[in-house]
C-alpha cells in the first residue's frame, strides 16, 4: 500500500505542476516573449551538437526534449509496465480484464471521432492526427482525482491507474507501428545487436547500472537513426531490467523506477509541457475552435473517451466478461472514463509526431499541429473540470467509507512482495 499511496501523491503533485506549466507555455507564446520562446526551441541555426564524426547528433532543443527526455520517459514507463505485469495489478487475468477492455474502447471511440471529422478533408495529411486524443496523461488525470478528497472507493483509483497503464502501452504501440518512417536495415540490425546484449545481461541477472546505461544508449542511437521513434527504445531498454537481484537487496528495477520517478515527474515532463504547450493565436480568428482537425481532437478526447470506456466497460459486465469494481457504481466509472479524457502531455507527444513538419502556419508551426494543439487544450480542459464535478458529487451522493486496506488484499501487496516474482 506504501508504494501504491506514494505513486498516487506524487502523480497528483506532477499533475498540478503540469498544469502550471501549460499555463507558463501559453503566456510564453502569446506575449512579447514568443520571438524568444521559439528561437530557443526551434532554432535550427543554433542546435545542440554531441558526438564527433559520423556519430555525432546535431539537433534544435525542442527535438533533444522530445526524441531525448521523452526516451527517459518512456524508459520510466516501461520499468512501470514491466513490474505490473510480472507482480503488480496486470499480473492476474482477473484484475487486468476489465482495464484492458476499457482502455480498447477509450482508444478506439476517440479515433473514430477525429476520422468522422477528417475523412473528407480536403488535406488528406490531416489524418495522420488520428491517434491524437486517443491518450491519457496519468499524472494529469490521477491530480485532478485526487482533489475530489475522500469518498471515493479505493478500487476506482487502482482502476484508474491500470487503465492509464494500460493506455500507455497503448499509445507506445502506436508509436511504434504508425509513427515510424524511412527505415534503415543497416541501423536496425545494429539495435538488434545491442538488443540482444541487453538480453543477455538481462538473462545472467546482472545489476550493474552502468553496463545497462552504455548498452541502452548505443541502442537509443541505433533506433533514433534507424526510422523508428527513439522514444520506442526506453520500453525496449526498460523490459530487459532485471525485477529480481540475488539476496535481499532491492532489484534494480525497483531502484531505477524509485530514483527516476521524481526526476521525470517535476523535472522532464514540466519541461515538455512547457515545450510543447505553447501555441500562438495571434493572427487567428474564431474559425480556428471550429476547424476538423480541432473538433476531431477536443470531441476526441471529451466525447470518446467517455464512449468508449463507459461502452466498453457497459458490454463486459452484461456480457459477465468482469465486474465493476469494488463500491463503485456507473457515476464512478462515468467520472472516471471523462477524467481519461485529459490527454495533454501524451497527446501533445502524440501531435508532434503527426505535425510536426508541413508547412508554416501560426507563430511558425505547422497549421495542422496549431488546430491539434487547441483541440488538445479544449478536450483537456473540459475533461478535467467536467470530471471533476462528476466525481465531486458521486463522492458527496455516494461516499465510501471502507477502509483503504482492501487495496492490501487486492492489489498492493504484489507491489511489496519482490521474494513471490518471477524472475524476469
Amino acid at each position: 500500500m506504501v508504494v501504491l499511496k506514494e505513486f498516487m501523491q506524487m502523480e497528483a503533485a506532477a499533475g498540478i505542476i503540469l498544469l502550471i506549466c501549460a499555463i507558463v507555455a501559453l503566456i510564453l507564446a502569446n506575449t512579447p516573449l514568443e520571438f524568444w520562446y521559439n528561437m530557443f526551441l526551434y532554432d535550427t541555426t543554433a542546435e545542440i551538437r554531441v558526438g564527433n564524426g559520423p556519430l555525432h547528433l546535431e539537433k534544435p532543443l525542442i527535438l533533444w526534449i522530445n526524441d531525448g527526455l521523452m526516451t527517459i520517459f518512456f524508459f520510466l514507463v516501461g520499468l512501470e509496465l514491466k513490474r505490473e505485469m510480472m507482480e503488480g495489478m496486470l499480473s492476474k487475468p482477473s484484475q487486468v480484464v476489465l482495464p484492458i477492455i476499457a482502455a480498447i474502447g477509450g482508444m478506439a471511440a476517440p479515433a473514430l471521432i477525429f476520422y468522422g471529422f477528417n475523412v473528407n478533408n480536403p488535406d488528406p495529411s490531416a489524418i495522420h492526427g488520428w491517434a491524437i486524443p486517443t491518450a491519457t496523461d496519468i499524472a494529469f488525470a490521477i491530480g485532478i482525482f485526487s482533489l475530489v478528497g475522500k469518498g471515493l472507493p479505493s478500487s476506482l483509483k487502482v482502476f484508474l491507474l491500470a487503465l492509464a497503464i494500460i493506455d500507455d502501452l497503448g499509445a507506445i504501440l502506436i508509436i511504434g507501428i504508425f509513427y515510424s518512417h524511412g527505415l534503415s536495415v543497416m541501423n536496425l540490425g545494429l539495435a538488434a545487436v545491442f538488443l540482444a546484449i541487453l538480453i543477455l545481461l538481462n538473462r545472467m541477472n546482472s545489476s550493474k547500472g552502468s553496463v545497462y546505461l552504455l548498452f541502452g544508449f548505443a541502442l537509443w542511437f541505433c533506433v533514433l537513426k534507424s526510422g523508428v521513434h527513439a522514444t520506442i527504445s526506453g520500453v525496449i531498454i526498460a523490459f530487459c531490467i532485471p525485477l529480481t537481484t540475488p539476496g535481499n537487496r532491492r532489484s534494480l528495477l525497483r531502484q531505477l523506477e524509485h530514483d527516476m520517478h521524481p526526476m521525470v515527474a517535476f523535472y522532464i515532463m514540466p519541461l515538455f509541457a512547457i515545450a510543447n504547450a505553447g501555441v500562438s493565436l495571434a493572427g487567428s480568428s474564431w474559425n480556428l475552435l471550429i476547424e476538423p482537425i480541432t473538433l476531431g481532437v477536443a470531441l476526441g478526447l471529451f466525447l470518446g473517451k467517455q464512449i468508449g470506456i463507459v461502452g466498453a466497460v457497459f458490454l463486459a459486465v452484461k456480457l459477465k466478461l468482469a465486474k465493476l469494481p469494488k463500491h463503485c457504481n456507473w457515476i464512478h466509472m462515468f467520472g472516471v472514463a471523462i477524467l481519461a479524457g485529459i490527454g495533454f502531455t501524451m497527446s501533445l507527444f502524440v501531435s508532434s509526431l503527426a505535425f510536426g513538419g508541413g508547412h508554416s502556419g501560426i507563430g511558425g508551426f505547422s497549421s495542422h499541429l496549431v488546430e491539434a494543439k487547441v483541440g488538445i487544450l479544449m478536450g483537456s480542459t473540459v475533461s478535467a473540470i467536467v470530471g471533476l464535478l462528476i466525481l465531486k458529487y458521486a463522492s458527496k451522493h455516494f461516499p465510501v467509507t471502507s477502509s483503504e486496506d482492501e487495496i492490501v488484499q487486492e492489489v498492493t501487496h504484489q507491489h511489496d512482495t519482490p521474494k513471490d516474482a518471477v524472475k524476469a
